[in-house]
């Protein structure tokens, strides 16, 4: 099938008095589509991100990216040295927290709600990197009814913020996740994919994890040197088939 035409344009989202800038794109012909949630890297709402989510419109989904950095660094947008990695870490690990993360999904979701094009039955929620930890998060809403979740780093070990390691909310996850790992990532130890498929296991969490031998942290994004286009080809097929039960 042909990909759709979209048209894509910045929206802001009010929240807690701030109004938080978000990537939206979506299909330009009629009709009732699904929601998906864009969730950031690191770097920002840039152009692998939004890349991303114009790719999940043309498959026929209205696909949001909140800027995940608004209440620190509104309008942030990084490339992919060592010292933007580093930026970017101390703005996602250390001046963010799960509650503001998740309130401002949920804002994201409830703003694709007001649209007239926008199916109400169950949204999506995609994240890489640091937002791939924060897909795990979000699957925990009543509203995110599918999930994908990239290379997210510490979901066995720590939260946004602090507190309880991201994992303990397994219980609460409401739809099915998919997670997606390189067996290259050293900042992701097999023993924590391990750990993340046997809890979703214990709670009886529909699921599927993917394991790519050979690749390495980011191998999604075709703007770092660890892409991975076997691997990258087969994960994009894989969440084709996870949002098409939206």
């Amino acid at each position: 099938m042909a990909e759709r035409a979209i048209h894509t344009t910045t929206v802001n989202l009010s929240q807690d008095h701030l109004q938080i800038q978000a990537y939206l794109a979506q299909p330009s012909e009629e009709g009732s589509y699904p929601g998906v949630v864009v969730l950031q890297e690191i770097f920002g709402v840039n152009s692998h991100i939004r890349d991303v989510t114009e790719r999940i419109a043309k498959e026929g989904y209205l696909a949001i990216a909140p800027a995940l950095f608004q209440r620190v660094a509104p309008g942030f947008e990084t490339g992919y040295t060592k010292e933007d990695i580093e930026v970017g870490k101390k703005y996602a690990w250390e001046q963010t927290k799960a509650s503001e993360l998740l309130s401002d999904i949920q804002k994201a979701v409830d703003y694709l709600k007001t649209l007239p094009n926008v199916k109400q039955n169950g949204f999506g929620c995609i994240g890489f990197c640091f937002g791939g930890h924060v897909a795990y998060l979000a699957s925990t809403l009543p509203d995110i009814k599918a999930t994908a979740s990239f290379y997210g780093a510490g979901i066995p070990n720590r939260t946004p913020g602090g507190g309880n390691p991201t994992i303990t909310l397994t219980p609460d996850i409401k739809g099915i996740v998919y997670t997606f790992f390189g067996m290259e990532d050293a900042s992701i130890p097999q023993e924590q994919v391990d750990q993340i498929e046997a809890e979703l296991e214990k709670y009886n969490i529909p699921h599927r994890v993917f394991r790519y031998d050979g690749a390495d942290h980011g191998f999604f994004c075709d703007q770092r040197p660890s892409y991975n286009s076997i691997a990258a080809a087969d994960a994009w097929e894989q969440v084709k088939q996870l949002f098409k039960q939206l």
